[in-house]
């Protein structure tokens, strides 16, 4: 065994036979943990603090309802004993179910609406967080899936947002904020995730003057106005950065924490990646006021809000470390 190798949690309970409600919500709440059963009433996971609270929580739930419940640590005594142990937690079975369900959603995303491909498009990413979230061991099986997430997502998003533009390679170079004032600035209308926070990042951080355009289709776009988002815009998708990204790295807005933790959400919402705690609060806020509201402008102010509260509760946790782990 080396350093890196993970303790292991071991829960191991017993409930009533009457106890077929408390059984049923306790099943539950081990397998949204990703725990591998042993034998009955043996549940393993590797050993992590959130994860040790979660099972404490279910072993005081199952004492309530009158059963036992011991949660104890345990450490394998040799490698072959800790890779036997890994293997529990192998999800290729799992991802392969999933890049199997996105394979059957191809065949159909052409023929739904947009509001049923957004639907389907949330539920099939809730899916794979939540797998993402307990394969504690990733490997070849996970990227060969986030390769496939990302194809899929590009699909969807290329029949919601026709004009979304496409990567471009190159440098970006270094912009000065202020040969950027009071500028004209331009973008697809229904504003969505990388341009509403994108026009965000403008006003607060860029220009504050900042006027904004809102175009029916990117040919639509002045020629004194600075476009963002679309193919042929001054500032867009470069590389594997999506516009949010581009525009901190143009203005050398990368020393600031926060922000970076808002670009991994935009990222994350935009083209797929590493799965933020925060995001799916945000898309659900952000789809909601779509759907409420018609007007670009109101839409950016309403979200502006939720941008400014989400930067301020990441400045928090930049500036004190301590307090995200108390949160969790």
């Amino acid at each position: 065994m080396t350093s890196s190798d993970p303790d292991w949690l071991l829960l191991v309970l017993s409930l009533p036979t009457s106890g077929a409600t408390a059984r049923m919500r306790i099943w539950r709440g081990l397998k949204s943990l990703g725990c591998a059963a042993l034998r009955d009433g043996a549940y393993l996971l590797p050993s992590e603090a959130e994860r040790e609270r979660a099972l404490q929580a279910l072993a005081d739930d199952c004492l309530r309802e009158g059963g036992n419940a011991w949660l104890m640590r345990v450490e394998p005594r040799s490698v072959d004993e800790t890779l036997a142990l890994r293997q529990l937690f192998d999800r290729h079975e799992d991802y392969a179910e999933l890049r199997k369900s996105w394979k059957e959603a191809h065949a159909t995303v052409g023929h739904l609406g947009p509001a049923e491909l957004t639907r389907l498009q949330r539920k099939l990413r809730r899916e794979f967080d939540a797998l993402r979230a307990i394969d504690f061991f990733p490997g070849e099986a996970s990227m060969e899936a986030e390769a496939d997430w990302v194809v899929f997502n590009q699909r969807v998003e290329g029949i919601l947002s026709p004009d979304e533009p496409q990567e471009t390679e190159g440098g970006i170079p270094r912009l000065q904020i202020a040969d950027y004032q009071g500028q004209v600035w331009a973008t697809r209308r229904r504003l969505w995730v990388d341009r509403v926070a994108s026009a965000w990042l403008i006003r607060r951080f860029i220009d504050r003057q900042a006027r904004f355009q809102w175009l029916a289709k990117p040919s639509d776009c002045p020629k004194r106005a600075l476009g963002f988002d679309f193919d042929g815009a001054a500032f867009t998708h470069v590389g594997n950065r999506v516009t949010f990204e581009t525009l901190i790295a143009s203005f050398g807005l990368e020393a600031d924490a926060a922000l970076m933790r808002l670009a991994t959400l935009v990222h994350s919402l935009d083209v797929g990646g590493d799965p933020v705690p925060e995001a799916r609060g945000f898309e659900a806020v952000m789809s909601g006021a779509r759907e409420r509201l018609t007007d670009d402008d109101a839409l950016l102010d309403e979200m502006g809000q939720v941008l400014d509260s989400l930067y301020a509760h990441f400045r928090r946790d930049a500036a004190d470390p301590k307090h995200r782990s108390a949160r969790r």
